[in-house]
């Protein structure tokens, strides 16, 4: 399971001991199909790395107006922002199949700040340039809507 951080784009670049550091705190779960994982405006502090399955990110979820942002399958990841704030979730992530996840609590990035503080400085910009690149998606999607 190990090399499925290699293909985690907010990991590149990380040295093998930081990459030793945050595995030994993963924690894998499994979610049965429609099963979720986290809900939008609960307080949540884990990042998840897709394993096995498939995950959809929503808004609004199970309401009339629900909007799916998007859909996660392995190597994909979510709950990033939880490493630089500890706001409510923004989205509902729900297994559109059985699905395995990698875990990671927001204090396992403590501890890598701790130890390693130059690897976490590397981490946070990789953050930074992954939320940017969403960030250009989403701008795209709603000009192309209007």
């Amino acid at each position: 399971m190990r090399p499925l951080f290699d293909k985690v784009t907010i990991l590149a670049g990380l040295n093998e001991a930081a990459l030793e550091l945050l595995w030994r705190h993963v924690t894998e779960i499994n979610i049965p199909a429609d099963g979720v994982v986290v809900r939008e405006g609960d307080v949540g502090n884990r990042f998840f790395l897709v394993s096995a399955g498939l995950v959809k990110v929503c808004k609004n979820f199970g309401q009339p107006n629900e909007v799916v942002l998007g859909r996660l399958g392995a190597g994909d990841f979510f709950g990033e922002m939880c490493i630089l704030e500890t706001l409510p979730r923004s989205a509902t992530v729900q297994a559109m199949v059985d699905s395995s996840l990698l875990s990671l609590a927001s204090i396992a990035f403590y501890h890598l700040y701790e130890a390693m503080p130059a690897q976490h400085s590397i981490l946070v910009v990789n953050i930074a340039r992954d939320l940017c690149r969403r960030l250009r998606h989403l701008d795209e999607a709603f000009a192309a809507w209007h």
